[in-house]
């Protein structure tokens, strides 16, 4: 088949102790999925559906263990905030799966940032616009390598954690998540048919907050190690 231009590159993230890729299909991303979180945003925390928006696979930056990645600093923002994330990876297609079956269609997991322009969001909720432009801009979704599941298991505790230039600006813990792993998988499958190589950002706790060029985004979550993001 001939095309008009040559296709664009398959997005794709190393999985850990594997001489294999993980390809990205599509970027979901819970919203307000820590109650502390929720309720620094303003927002009640009371046990509501969750909800989702989606990030462009090509959005991802790929970060290797023991190295630092590079976050550019988007243009048209003065306030873009990290939110550090513990990251499920799609293995298995589903619809309308069952919670008690949520977990066999996850793959594995990794650890993730859901960078976003704080300022231009807020502008886009005053007028009652999507947030695509806060939210799935270039390189807004800095990721490491997929743990394998079946090598590591489910996660349903673990500190989360951010700091900035060595300084702490998140922790909190997995088990804090308003919706489970297992009840996020199952729920968004009721919306969207999840397939191999989604990626379901499941939620930062609070402490969210601005970086500026030059500082370093050190974040981790117990089992899965920890990775660094300077922002340029």
């Amino acid at each position: 088949m001939a095309y008009v231009f040559n296709p664009p590159a398959l997005v794709s993230i190393p999985v850990l102790d594997q001489d294999a890729q993980f390809p990205v299909r599509r970027i979901y991303c819970v919203g307000r999925n820590y109650e502390a979180h929720a309720r620094e945003m303003g927002h009640d925390p009371d046990r509501e559906p969750p909800f989702f928006f989606c990030k462009p696979a090509d959005a991802v930056v790929y970060v290797a263990p023991g190295e630092t990645g590079v976050f550019p600093y988007p243009t048209l923002s003065q306030d873009v905030h990290y939110e550090m994330e513990l990251v499920a990876a799609i293995g298995l297609q589903g619809k309308d799966i069952p919670v008690q079956r949520a977990l066999e269609h996850v793959y594995g997991y990794a650890l993730g940032l859901d960078m976003t322009r704080r300022d231009l969001q807020a502008q886009m909720k005053k007028m009652g616009r999507p947030w695509d432009i806060a939210k799935g801009f270039d390189h807004s979704a800095p990721i490491g390598p997929i743990h394998r599941a079946s090598a590591g298991g489910h996660p349903d505790k673990g500190a989360i954690w951010l700091k900035v230039n060595g300084a702490d600006r998140q922790r909190s813990d997995v088990s804090q998540l308003i919706w489970s792993i297992a009840e996020t998988v199952a729920y968004l499958s009721t919306l969207f048919e999840l397939f191999p190589g989604d990626l379901i950002y499941t939620g930062t706790p609070e402490g969210v907050g601005p970086i500026v060029s030059g500082d370093l985004m050190t974040g981790g979550v117990d089992g899965f190690g920890e990775f660094s993001v300077r922002v340029v």
